[in-house]
């Protein structure tokens, strides 16, 4: 059970982003567009932080080891001020990976494989695509690291990562948490047990 705040930032947009292709665990970079959804997000959370009388230098920040999300991190750093390269960095928070199925959309999915797009469309939770990874798998890999948790924290990861991480601390039917939306230019706030955008 969480028992701190967590500020869980998606990182920008990236290219394959706005193609709709799978990216899972391929290390794609920020565009242009991301970078002012990171600076947006940098700039609203040091007017959230200002307006609450909270430190950013209190917070603990740790980002998935994925360039596009280290970048986010980077420039949210510099929106608050702080020095943009000191923060940890978590293998365990990269993204779900989809395997095989990297670097193609669910359109050319579906011709390539369509045995594998029918069942991931029936069961979004528990399918593992060819060596990839599920969302079960992915919720038990966040599980353990939010598990040692134990001080407020700004977090930048995925939106996988997003969408476990609220199946972990909101309880819902596992079917739902593969589908919660994830905007890039939005931060979500855990906090005494209630969620809000910012």
């Amino acid at each position: 059970m969480l028992v701190t705040t967590l500020y869980h930032i998606r990182h920008g947009q990236t290219d394959w982003n706005a193609e709709g292709r799978l990216q899972g665990q391929r290390d794609i970079p920020l565009n242009d567009f991301g970078r002012t959804q990171a600076a947006r997000n940098g700039q609203a959370l040091a007017e959230h932080f200002a307006t609450a009388g909270l430190d950013p230098a209190a917070f603990v920040w740790i980002a998935s080891p994925l360039g596009r999300s280290r970048e986010t991190m980077e420039i949210v750093r510099r929106g608050l001020g702080l020095d943009p390269l000191d923060y940890a960095v978590d293998d365990r928070l990269r993204e779900v990976t989809f395997g095989q199925w990297e670097g193609h959309t669910l359109d050319e999915i579906k011709v390539r494989d369509p045995a594998g797009h029918a069942a991931r469309k029936a069961d979004k939770w528990g399918f593992v695509p060819p060596e990839g990874e599920s969302y079960a798998m992915l919720s038990d890999r966040i599980r353990g690291w939010l598990a040692g948790i134990d001080r407020d924290a700004v977090v930048v990861a995925h939106g996988g990562v997003q969408r476990v991480l609220e199946g972990l601390l909101f309880p819902m039917p596992s079917a739902d948490i593969p589908v919660r939306p994830v905007p890039q230019d939005r931060i979500f706030r855990f906090q005494a047990g209630e969620a809000v955008w910012i």
